[in-house]
């Protein structure tokens, strides 16, 4: 792939297994690969490449950036696993990919050079149905495309004395059916694990909060160990109600590990059953039943942490284990008033009852940060969303609350979390927003919330490419998060304060069709005008309006708070331009 200079970006196409789909049905493999070279060929004249070669089973093509040859690997895989759909497993035709930036030669048309010798073995490390880039190519694509990646450090290749920096792309967006079709998320570089929501076995529906309660407060614990990678609540807990296969959940949320179990309570007495089973195997590595009564309920919790952790991972310190031993609450009727305040916001939208509780939860037990981060996080929730004024009173209440989570003495990391985010968006309170943000992902490194937060703090702070980072982070741990349209969104703003305007165009695209609501609407704009996509903006507008027909600019910057003063100005610039008042 060449600038018509020494510098090239590499693209090398491999099929996993050609000699084995050769072996069993050569007619049927040669016309598969036949109908899958049209895709390839058709992708990659759609991204500006050019074939250099190519050898029954592989292609080798140049573009003139990185930027186009990832995006063409990325729609390739993505158009390649809807090819496979419906095909029997043992004959479908994978492709690994893998992307170079290096020096190469061109003889007759032709490539060569280590440039190319390294794309070849960068495919050679890819999985099945994935894409393999160096770290020279993931420098010039990680801020501008929406991807995640997962960096595989550095790898010893055959014929090349310095080792290789590889990133595997590990999940796709906007490109139709992703590479999961036919492969799966990569493992991170540590023992992985989801939590899948605990069955209610006590016959009573009213305790189901109080089992969701236990799968979350399991989640949270595990996710407070930096050896450890956790899938975050939102993506578990879309498993909830279904009857499942270890081996799909590890596929599609990417992990080693998956715990599934179930809570009985009866009276005065508490069980909990659980069984961990690897999932890359499917086989079970332990399973447990643990009884007492319900005021031994934090104790059972800890008791099974300690059993997952010393499981699955051998790194796990004595201090630390002992850390995540400490809790939010050690009062049952505050702990049951909480989740059950949690269930009411999260599936019900009861906000009002649910303020109630978490007020009840708090005069319970003075010292309960989250309680009072959630009190104040409920009170602001609807306004936020719809894009309504906070009333005077609501704002110092939530203002109050989450003041007061900043000087308890606690390590709650969703409570610091929710609070640096009302501080940062609803008082401005940047510097002490930014605290909080960081305490919390540094003491909660797999909480999907947390990361999202720091997002959002981040760019009220007017540190955008921290907070594309941070999302990157929200949509790995949280794959499958049925409210991602929150980090889409975040990653729409990023970019709009980075000028990267259609990027940010097509993140807030997303989100807007997932969440066609006031702050989606007002990001949609922000970046639609300056890209020239004056058509989408009106439209936009014109939605915002059906929620607040007496909306101006300035209501509009409540929406995108940051105290960097040139970006308000940019996305007021925007909607005056598309006709908004003032």
């Amino acid at each position: 792939m060449t600038h018509r200079q020494l510098h090239h970006d590499a693209g090398h196409d491999h099929v996993e297994g050609y000699s084995r789909l050769m072996g069993t049905d050569e007619v049927g493999t040669l016309k598969g690969l036949t109908e899958r070279r049209t895709i390839l060929d058709k992708l990659i004249g759609d991204n500006r490449g050019r074939i250099a070669n190519t050898a029954g089973d592989s292609v080798l093509a140049e573009f003139g950036s990185a930027v186009d040859a990832v995006q063409c690997a990325v729609e390739a895989q993505a158009a390649l696993a809807e090819a496979n759909a419906g095909v029997p497993f043992d004959k479908r035709i994978n492709f690994r990919m893998g992307v170079h930036i290096g020096d190469v030669m061109v003889r007759a048309g032709d490539l060569f050079g280590d440039g190319v010798n390294i794309a070849a073995r960068l495919q050679t490390l890819a999985k099945a149905g994935t894409v393999c880039i160096s770290g020279a190519a993931y420098d010039q694509v990680r801020k501008v495309l929406p991807l995640t990646f997962t960096d595989l450090g550095s790898q010893q290749v055959k014929n090349i004395d310095e080792p290789i920096r590889v990133y595997q792309i590990g999940s796709v967006v906007d490109v139709g059916p992703t590479v999961e079709h036919s492969g799966t998320l990569p493992l991170p570089d540590k023992p992985s694990l989801a939590v899948l929501p605990f069955q209610n076995m006590s016959g009573d529906p009213e305790q189901e909060y109080f089992a969701d309660g236990m799968a979350e407060d399991i989640i949270t614990a595990l996710s407070r160990f930096t050896t450890l990678f956790v899938i975050a609540r939102n993506s578990s807990f879309t498993f909830k109600g279904k009857s499942v296969d270890v081996r799909h959940v590890g596929r599609e949320l990417g992990v080693r590990y998956v715990l599934e179990g179930s809570i009985r309570r009866a009276g005065g007495r508490l069980r909990i059953t659980a069984q961990l089973i690897d999932a890359a195997h499917n086989k079970h590595v332990w399973a447990e039943r643990l009884d007492g009564d319900i005021g031994d309920i934090f104790d059972l919790q800890d008791a099974l942490t300690a059993k997952i952790v010393n499981s699955v991972s051998l790194w796990v310190e004595k201090a630390e284990l002992e850390r995540v031993r400490t809790k939010p609450t050690t009062d049952l009727d505050a702990y049951e008033l909480y989740v059950k305040g949690m269930a009411l916001q999260r599936y019900e939208r009861r906000f009002e009852e649910a303020y109630r509780l978490f007020v009840q939860a708090f005069t319970l037990d003075p010292g309960y940060a989250a309680a009072y981060a959630m009190a104040g996080y409920t009170l602001c929730f609807q306004h936020i969303s719809y894009g309504s004024p906070i009333p005077p009173e609501v704002r110092s209440e939530a203002l109050g609350l989450a003041q007061k989570v900043a000087t308890l003495p606690h390590e709650d990391a969703h409570a610091l979390a929710r609070a640096a985010h009302i501080l940062s968006f609803i008082g401005q309170q940047y510097d002490l927003a930014k605290e909080l943000a960081d305490r919390a992902v540094t003491l909660n490194p797999s909480h999907g919330y947390c990361w999202m937060s720091r997002g959002w703090v981040s760019i009220n702070y007017g540190e955008a490419e921290a907070a594309i980072e941070c999302f990157m982070r929200v949509l790995r741990l949280d794959p499958l998060d049925p409210h991602q349209a929150y980090a889409w969104t975040g990653l729409a703003c990023a970019y709009n304060a980075l000028e990267q305007y259609e990027t940010g165009f097509q993140w807030a695209m997303k989100a807007v069709e997932a969440h066609p609501l006031m702050y989606t609407l007002a990001y949609l704009v922000i970046n639609a005008v300056p890209a020239g996509r004056m058509i989408e903006a009106r439209d936009a507008l014109s939605k915002m309006l059906r929620f607040r027909p007496d909306l101006t600019v300035r209501d509009t910057l409540q929406l995108c708070l940051t105290k960097d003063t040139a970006w308000l100005e940019r996305m007021a610039r925007a909607f005056r331009e598309v006709g908004l008042p003032e």
